[in-house]
């Protein structure tokens, strides 16, 4: 029974405790009666005239004010003016526009022996404007600048399919991975193309994936689970091994402070390498093994605008687009597309904080994303396979896709339409409809 009352009283105290309780101390309840009392009876029988208060009346409501400190005319009235609303303009800046983001390709070019695999990497566009794109044995180069195509090389058939492509940062040579192992770097130019060399005895199996560190150091991965760089310009090119990966290397990507390389493998594995030192051992040890994609990692893109921010995609059974800091090797976000992300891009307009994707089934579409929101912001269609490459013209304004519908696609997603020029029109000859 103690313990009902204790309880009991308990809970009158808090009841107490919720309720307001005004404080009347300082509250004039006989002016307020007064006031109350005197306002009804005027609004009720109003006089006809007002009479003048009475003296004796006016000096004790003048003392009981100074007793008091009474400022009758402050009762709920503000000090000052309210403030008028704020409008929802004034309240920040102004909101950016959106800008109009074109749903339809600009250029549609035939891509005919396009090998459908997911983990080759057969598209690039060099700095000097040239796209480069392996159909079978053979690389055929596209000039934006006056879009011609032509030939560079094709190669024998033990030799191929042709398994990567890579633009060095001249713009001017360019290395091609082989299904024999083997990689060539060419040196092309408007008016001569050159085979410069064959890189040989590094892998044992086809080169997927390439990517240059600088002009010199090109780094090639393998199906033996190979990362190796190569010093370009020395006979002995062979510089670095890099081991981690159990099955296929196939994506690659250097830092742009050229830093970090970040590799993907069929093992469903992602690997983050420091740059080796003039004093580190020829095998070089991974800063960060990073296992959260459930199918192979081949879609790989560093942030411009964000050091140590890396955006990877997983395959068919994954699905996900996933960001890391790759300083601490820290998951940001994971976001499910949905279906195979087969390659990923940034816009290089570091004002425009977004990611594009490149997707498989069901809908082989390309999706643009706000960053770091995730919203989509477009979703391109037109392919009617899955959207296997994508590469970036040098002012990061065009995207290139190629599918396994053998479609080389244009689209102007990362350029703003009312600034761009308008297309020329294509000349009758068979190089605008065909590439080769």
């Amino acid at each position: 029974m103690a313990a009902r009352s204790s309880n009991s009283s308990s809970s009158k105290k808090k009841e107490n405790l919720d309720r307001f309780i005004p404080n009347r101390s300082a509250t004039n309840l006989d002016y307020a009666h007064h006031m109350l009392m005197e306002g009804r009876k005027s609004q009720e029988n109003p006089p006809a005239s007002s009479p003048s208060p009475s003296p004796s009346r006016e000096a004790y409501r003048k003392h009981l004010a100074e007793a008091l400190n009474m400022n009758e005319t402050r009762i709920l009235n503000f000090g000052n003016k309210p403030p008028a609303p704020v409008s929802s303009q004034q309240q920040g800046k102004p909101t950016k526009p959106k800008r109009s983001i074109p749903q339809t390709s600009e250029r549609t070019l035939d891509a005919p022996d396009l090998v459908d695999d997911y983990y080759l990497n057969l598209l690039d566009w060099g700095s000097c404007n040239v796209l480069a794109i392996a159909l079978g044995n053979t690389v055929y180069l596209w000039d934006a600048s006056n879009r011609s195509t032509s030939e560079l090389v094709t190669v024998d058939e033990e030799k191929g399919p042709i398994a990567s492509v890579s633009w060095a940062p001249d713009g001017q040579r360019i290395a091609i991975g082989l299904t024999n192992s083997e990689v060539q770097l060419w040196l092309w130019d408007s008016t001569s193309k050159k085979l410069l060399r064959t890189l040989e005895g590094g892998h044992s199996s086809r080169v997927g994936s390439l990517a240059w560190m600088n002009d010199h150091i090109l780094t090639t991965g393998g199906m033996d689970s190979l990362i190796i760089n190569n010093d370009v310009r020395v006979r002995s090119h062979i510089v670095k091994t890099y081991r981690g990966h159990e099955h296929e290397v196939c994506g690659l990507k250097w830092s742009p402070s050229g830093h970090q390389l970040a590799s993907g493998g069929n093992d469903n594995l992602l690997f983050i390498w420091d740059r080796p030192t003039a004093s580190s051992n020829s095998r070089t040890q991974w800063a960060h093994r990073l296992d959260d994609h459930t199918s192979a990692v081949k879609a790989l893109a560093w942030c411009p605008f964000q050091s140590n921010l890396l955006a990877s995609g997983g395959g068919r059974n994954d699905k996900c687009i996933k960001f890391w800091n790759t300083q601490t090797g820290t998951r940001l976000n994971s976001v499910d597309t949905g279906s195979q992300v087969c390659s990923l891009l940034w816009n290089k307009n570091k004002n425009e904080k977004e990611l594009l994707s490149s997707h498989g089934l069901t809908q082989n579409q390309l999706t643009l994303w706000e960053y770091p929101s995730m919203v989509k912001m477009a979703e391109l269609t037109g392919h009617t396979s899955r959207v296997l490459f994508m590469a970036q013209s040098p002012d990061g304004c065009t995207v290139a896709s190629a599918a396994a519908d053998e479609n080389l696609k244009f689209w102007n997603v990362f350029g703003d339409p009312k600034a761009a020029k308008p297309a020329r029109k294509a000349s009758p000859d068979l190089f605008s409809q065909v590439i080769r």
